[in-house]
């Protein structure tokens, strides 16, 4: 009980903690590139799959608020039916990489959200990610069986 309330403490205390999105680019950005190389998105999404097995979410508000949380963005559902879900993500480091013309992959993310839907949703899940330059957006496909 003692070390999931320390646990609990830490991860509010990281959640009040605010970097520089330099520091984070250069990780993400470069270094997770050079060590990765040509297999870097591929690893990323079952990286993000990997991620979402040890934060298990239950409800799709719960996905939004870790989004928000973790500093991945402002995401929000645009469109639901039987066998898919479409979402956007918006944040300022977006928009700013896309000013800088950056290559930049959101295959994390991605994974993430496939991980969280299948498990939710009781189907193989997948998503597909499509980048929206002049919106500045994100858009995220969730399909499932």
């Amino acid at each position: 009980m003692f070390n999931k309330r320390l646990k609990e403490n830490n991860d509010i205390n990281l959640t009040q903690l605010t970097i520089p999105a330099f520091g984070y680019e250069l990780v993400r950005e470069t270094l997770l590139k050079d060590i990765l190389g040509k297999d870097y998105k591929s690893i990323l999404y079952w990286g993000g799959k990997n991620l979402a097995r040890k934060h298990p979410l239950e409800t799709i508000q719960e996905i939004i608020d870790f989004f928000e949380s973790a500093g991945l963005g402002t995401l929000k559902v645009t469109k639901e039916n039987k066998n898919e879900m479409i979402f956007e993500l918006t944040s300022d480091l977006i928009t700013n990489r896309f000013a800088r013309d950056s290559e930049y992959s959101y295959q994390l993310e991605a994974g993430f959200l496939a991980e969280q839907l299948q498990n939710i949703m009781g189907n193989e899940a997948e998503t597909m990610e499509q980048q929206k330059k002049k919106l500045n957006t994100i858009i995220f496909t969730v399909q499932w069986e």
